[in-house]
């Protein structure tokens, strides 16, 4: 027998002997059967969660020989040592013979680092599925991540929609997707398998960095638990909540077909009906609009939003910039496009 073959069959045994690994591996591999693509984009930082599931995706390729993974590493170029990290986690990889592409990032980060980081990983993570015709992008968002965007957007005041939390699928852009398998496993969960098949991963020191908001909520999650709230409460909240949201965009959907007309690529709506509905509704009509023209992922935060609706209601021939669109409001209509 091969290395190869003696390598890839360890791993298929890892997964098959081990009750843990198997149970968290079935419900990535329930998920990912579902879908038609025959192509998939992992996206690999070199932490457990992103190892766990390159290593997921080693192993339903094995089963599923007409299904192609690529595996993608972006080096931010942050840190001193990143070149050195980003070698490291090639290495492990290819100890179970997956192949993964190092793409180094060459803009420069000034400010809002981490906000700045993830769009520039998400552009190049997108320009490799272009280039691969690619239109799905898998990554290891897990269950704890989840409950931490929960409490970020909570103590942001989001409305129902940003408390749904982040979904299974969703849309990157009009031609690539994200889709994130392992919402319902832990991260001790891909811990335990990270070390189990690689014997190591990378630890990202920002996570410990207290001038991080989510770094904030990650140390304040014990101290809930203490008080009796624990995790599978909050996701069940989250569930809750996106479902209440789920009927909610029917709602406005609908309301947007009956009150919204498009010309070219303008949006135009009557100041009057958009002012005559409840706060909420405005929100969450402006908000889907704004998201639609400059195609984004996720709409302007609430503030923002309720910050550019007080301005179009107090003016009535001015015009509001905001998420990359012109806010304009112009005989007695508001139209929204491209800034």
């Amino acid at each position: 027998m091969s290395k190869k073959n003696s390598i890839v069959l360890n791993h298929k045994k890892c997964f098959s002997k081990s009750e843990k690994i198997l149970n968290s591996y079935l419900v990535f591999e329930k998920k990912i059967s579902k879908l038609k693509f025959k192509k998939f984009l992992v996206a690999v930082s070199g932490g457990a969660d992103s190892l766990a599931l390159a290593a997921m995706c080693k192993v339903f390729q094995l089963k599923n020989q007409k299904k192609t993974f690529y595996y993608v590493h972006i080096n931010h170029g942050i840190r001193k040592n990143s070149l050195n990290e980003s070698k490291r986690v090639q290495n492990l990889l290819k100890k179970q013979f997956i192949s993964l592409k190092v793409i180094k990032n060459k803009n420069k980060f000034l400010n809002n680092i981490q906000h700045n980081a993830r769009k520039v990983r998400y552009d190049l993570l997108n320009q490799e599925c272009k280039k691969k015709k690619i239109k799905l992008i898998l990554t290891g968002h897990h269950k704890d991540d989840q409950i931490e965007t929960f409490l970020i957007r909570l103590s942001r005041g989001s409305g129902v929609q940003g408390l749904s939390g982040m979904r299974t699928l969703s849309s990157l852009n009009t031609n690539t997707k994200i889709f994130r398998p392992l919402l319902d496993i832990s991260k001790k969960e891909l811990i335990f398998i990270a070390k189990k098949i690689f014997g190591s991963f990378i630890k990202d020191p920002s996570n410990k960095n207290k001038r991080y908001l989510r770094t904030k909520i990650r140390n304040l999650l014990p101290l809930i638990k203490k008080f009796g709230i624990n995790e599978n409460q909050i996701i069940k909240s989250i569930d809750n909540l996106r479902s209440s949201s789920e009927t909610l965009n029917l709602y406005i959907n609908d309301l947007i077909k009956k009150t919204v007309k498009r010309h070219n690529k303008k949006y135009m709506i009557d100041r009057k009906v958009l002012f005559s509905f409840n706060s909420e509704l405005q929100l969450k009509i402006l908000g889907f609009l704004i998201k639609k023209v400059n195609k984004l992922d996720y709409p302007p935060r609430s503030k923002k939003i309720f910050t550019a609706l007080n301005f179009l209601d107090l003016h009535k021939e001015k015009k509001y910039k905001l998420g990359g669109c012109a806010l304009i409001s112009r005989n007695n209509k508001v139209v929204i496009q491209k800034a």
